[in-house]
């Protein structure tokens, strides 16, 4: 019980630290008052780049382990990415390999927005998407477009 204790502190942290400073262009909170673990985000697309002016959904669950483990990320909007497998779930190294109990979620929010214009073709989740951004980046860009005005019209 202390481990989920401890958890709860970390979130109630969290929470405090994403709505008095929250990253540019990101927001999250639980999903509901008395469940700290399940939250929703939104990541909107950068600018000037082809994910601007979508509205992207992702669920964050934490275990009672956090910050120790790093919690499951997902995407809930439809997303056309290298490292972003059909299910919306994301191949990312600061939540997977390279996690630590320094991560917080806006910084968990901030990394997977820079993902999404600074994708890593190399090992991708999405076999068809690497293949486009790296063999053919206009069609690739068309696909995300696609996905980000598709963002805006589920909302």
């Amino acid at each position: 019980m202390a481990s989920s204790s401890s958890a709860q502190l970390r979130l109630m942290s969290d929470l405090k630290m994403i709505k008095n400073d929250p990253p540019e262009g990101c927001s999250a909170s639980p999903l509901a008052d008395d469940n700290l673990f399940v939250w929703s985000a939104t990541i909107f697309g950068p600018d000037e780049t082809p994910w601007e002016g979508g509205i992207f959904a992702l669920k964050l669950t934490f275990g009672d382990n956090y910050p120790e483990k790093p919690p499951r990320v997902r995407f809930t909007s439809e997303v056309f990415h290298p490292n972003v497998y059909h299910d919306g779930s994301l191949c990312l190294d600061i939540i997977r390999d390279a996690w630590s109990p320094c991560q917080n979620v806006s910084t968990i929010l901030t990394s997977v927005q820079s993902l999404l214009t600074d994708p890593n073709p190399a090992s991708p989740a999405n076999p068809e998407a690497g293949h486009l951004f790296e063999h053919d980046i206009q069609a690739y860009n068309r696909r995300v477009r696609r996905c980000a005005r598709k963002s805006i019209e589920c909302l």
